[in-house]
């Protein structure tokens, strides 16, 4: 069976540059097609991986391949990010890389915001599989080749922005690095440069125009007219995105991935939530309540199993992000919609008085009030209780308008106090404003 114009099985189509009506008639696909063709790419990653792989030689011992139904997939073991990381004697590498190290090209690092930072290397492979995921991430942003794309990322040993450099490169756009520079530097730059898209967290897209009003600077008289946006929750939460739009003028289009997994999500058509790509992996949701397959529009964690990264693969692997997935949708694409976006992590959720909070439920809030520049939220146990506080650099200095919001839209009464403006931590990367003491 082919997918369509001689192109082959799915492997064949994520080894290959492909153009967009070849990726969009990828995501018009049926499910059963599609299912086919994902057992089939996941058949030939097992192949290419053992028994070379140790970590996944030990842990799926026993296996008999080929699967012949993604149900077997389901019965593999879960993979966590505790067991992925290496001891310090090995330079912190990942355990599941499949060859010698001559074989990788490219070093990448995790952020370390959740326990000790982790190496993760690719071939020159699985590069071109990281670029070629990203080119549906520029689609939906509807980057062309005439777009000068302005990376706004510090161009460290953390993935970033890096496979998006690397990805407009190859769409024939003009690829701008800021890497060093300051960030009324940075603006500047793309004042200077004419710059059309701008790729940043949601957090550096706020302080960009925060630091531009301090500048009497008005950014949506700048050419940016799209924000591709990675790295932590905001793209899809309407407060955040509306709040971004407005100061720039501009269209935000969010994405998601990380340096284990790669470039896993993309936005749909609605700017209501995001994409798995399922063309480059396979996408489980587990219940929160139930630890069950989840139903549509249930709160679950994402499990994701890598098609096409021989090198690092990681199979069912339990990213801790919380979505809530709906496969009946009407955006133009077939693959799973993840409605809302990242809603949260797993581990980051509190129980408040019986009730579940997620920071960036705390955050939506907080972005829905312009005048306020900055945030940082603490949660504590009182007793046997989480409680939380927030912190604020407030423009009107008037938390208690705040407090009364937080508590009519969350029914909690959560602690809001004033700080001096500009005393919080600043972000170019991923906001740590999340402070967990319990």
């Amino acid at each position: 069976m082919t997918l369509f114009g001689g192109l082959g099985t799915l492997y064949d189509v994520v080894m290959k540059r492909l153009n967009l009506e070849q990726r969009t008639a990828l995501c018009q696909l049926d499910a059963e097609v599609l299912a086919t063709h994902q057992l089939r790419q996941l058949n030939h990653l097992l192949e290419s991986i053992l028994p070379h792989n140790q970590f996944y030689a030990e842990k799926l011992a026993g296996v008999e391949l080929p699967l012949t139904s993604l149900d077997q997939l389901y019965e593999l073991p879960f993979t966590f990010k505790d067991e992925l990381i290496g001891s310090h004697e090995s330079g912190d590498l990942a355990n599941n890389r499949t060859f010698p190290l001559e074989k990788y090209v490219r070093f990448h690092r995790t952020s370390g915001t959740r326990g000790r930072p982790m190496v993760v290397l690719d071939t020159q492979e699985d590069w071109h599989w990281w670029t070629e995921a990203w080119q549906f991430v520029l689609d939906a942003a509807e980057i062309g080749g005439e777009d000068r794309c302005f990376m706004a990322f510090s161009f460290g040993p953390f993935i970033g922005f890096w496979s998006a450099f690397d990805a407009v490169l190859e769409r024939g756009c003009l690829a701008i690095p800021s890497g060093g520079l300051s960030t009324a530097a940075r603006l500047e730059m793309i004042r200077a440069n004419r710059a059309t898209a701008l790729f940043c967290t949601p957090t550096y897209a706020l302080h960009l125009a925060d630091q531009a009003h301090d500048d009497q600077i008005n950014v949506a008289d700048l050419e940016v007219r799209r924000i591709i946006l990675a790295g932590e929750p905001g793209g899809s939460i309407p407060a955040i995105r509306d709040r971004i739009e407005t100061a720039w003028n501009a269209k935000v289009i969010d994405h998601s991935g990380a340096t284990e997994v790669g470039p896993w999500g993309f936005a749909d058509s609605h700017q209501s939530g995001m994409h798995v790509n399922e063309a480059y992996f396979i996408a489980e949701f587990l219940s929160v309540e139930t630890g069950e397959a989840a139903s549509e529009g249930e709160l679950s964690e994402l499990v994701l199993t890598t098609l096409g990264r021989t090198g690092c693969p990681v199979i069912r692997y339990r990213t801790g992000d919380l979505v809530r997935p709906s496969w009946n949708h009407e955006t133009g694409c077939n693959f799973v919609l993840l409605e809302g976006g990242v809603i949260g992590r797993s581990d980051d959720m509190l129980v408040i008085r019986g009730v579940n909070v997620f920071p960036s439920g705390i955050e939506q809030i907080l972005r829905s009030f312009p005048e306020v520049v900055e945030y940082r939220m603490t949660a504590q146990k009182n007793g046997e209780m989480d409680a939380l506080s927030v912190e604020i650099e407030d423009r009107l200095n008037e938390p208690k308008r705040i407090e009364k919001e937080l508590r009519l839209r969350l029914g909690l009464n959560v602690e809001v106090r004033s700080v001096e403006l500009g005393s919080l931590p600043r972000f170019e990367g991923k906001g740590r404003r999340f402070v967990d003491n319990r």
